[in-house]
């Protein structure tokens, strides 16, 4: 309480007390009118929520931050500091970005170096060679964005491949992505597949493959995948081939899609969004599926007409 409230509570009169303080008038209102709403403002600068790249892209927070969570789980970079972080994030992502904005950002992550020794509550599976014979052994995702042409706004895209069928299980769009968007986006997957677990043995549990994004080691992600049963493997530091068919979907998105219809608002990126997977899961042949559609080879599969393929990956 100002000295200014306290003698105002006391019973001193409100004008005297402002002119005898030399306040001004309009402030002290204000400021009262402020704290009996609990109203509170912040100093600085609103957080545009991206960083500038070299070229002059926007690069969104929620990929600087998956870039930070690699440095974090690398053995020797994780050691570093958000400082030298700064370093690295300029010089091999070509970043327009200072150590104010790393500092943020890893405080929001809670990989700051003084918390190095802090146990994960889930450890981290490191994928491996696998050979894959059949649907729903192994789904790859990640998370893709894309501009909202004239705006400081994104459109991101969360995916979940069948490795075996080139299938596209899942998909979730929107203006953010969360670990709660994704772990709805595998629930409504899991039905559409009609995958329950029964059993506990390593082999019988799908296997989902992720890299190292701030949404997939987040302990409500490892708390959905303990849940459904799910073992949940990630990618090393610095290694897409190993889950390059995500990888490859991602770069057809790309070239099918986000070239060729640039968004101007939320639903139209929705839209086309949407119209594609369609059209790439029930028509699009696949070169490595015998120019087949991902749904028409399935079917195939299931109905015994194609033999069983072994994929090494």
């Amino acid at each position: 309480m100002s000295i200014a409230d306290w003698w105002i509570e006391s019973g001193f009169f409100v004008k005297r007390i402002i002119d005898t303080l030399g306040l001004n008038r309009s402030t002290y209102y204000s400021r009262r009118s402020e704290k009996s709403v609990g109203v509170q403002f912040k100093r600085g600068r609103p957080v545009p929520g991206y960083s500038m790249h070299k070229n002059g892209r926007r690069i969104p927070d929620e990929q600087i931050e998956e870039y930070l969570m690699e440095y974090y789980i690398d053995d020797q970079i994780g050691g570093l500091g958000y400082k030298k972080w700064t370093s690295l994030l300029v010089d091999q992502y070509d970043l327009i970005i200072n150590k104010k904005k790393v500092y943020r950002l890893c405080t929001k992550l809670d990989i700051l170096k003084e918390n190095r020794e802090k146990q994960s509550k889930h450890p981290r599976r490191i994928a491996r060679n696998r050979i894959i014979t059949g649907p729903n052994q192994l789904w790859q995702l990640d998370i893709k964005y894309g501009n909202i042409i004239g705006t400081n706004y994104f459109v991101f895209m969360c995916c979940a491949i069948d490795v075996y069928d080139r299938t596209i299980v899942g998909v979730y769009r929107g203006a953010t992505c969360r670990a709660k968007d994704v772990t709805t986006m595998l629930t409504k997957a899991l039905i559409r597949r009609r995958i329950h677990f029964k059993y506990t043995e390593f082999e019988n549990k799908l296997i989902v493959r992720t890299d190292n994004g701030p949404q997939f080691v987040s302990h409500l992600f490892g708390d959905f995948c303990q849940y459904q049963k799910i073992y949940h493997e990630r990618i090393p530091n610095k290694s897409p081939n190993m889950n390059a068919y995500i990888e490859s979907f991602y770069s057809q998105v790309e070239r099918e899609c986000f070239n060729r219809h640039p968004f101007s608002f939320y639903d139209e990126a929705y839209y086309y969004i949407d119209q594609y997977i369609d059209f790439y899961n029930n028509i699009r042949p696949h070169g490595s599926l015998k120019n087949r559609s991902p749904e028409k080879f399935s079917k195939l599969s299931l109905e015994g007409e194609i033999p069983i393929q072994e994929i090494s990956l």
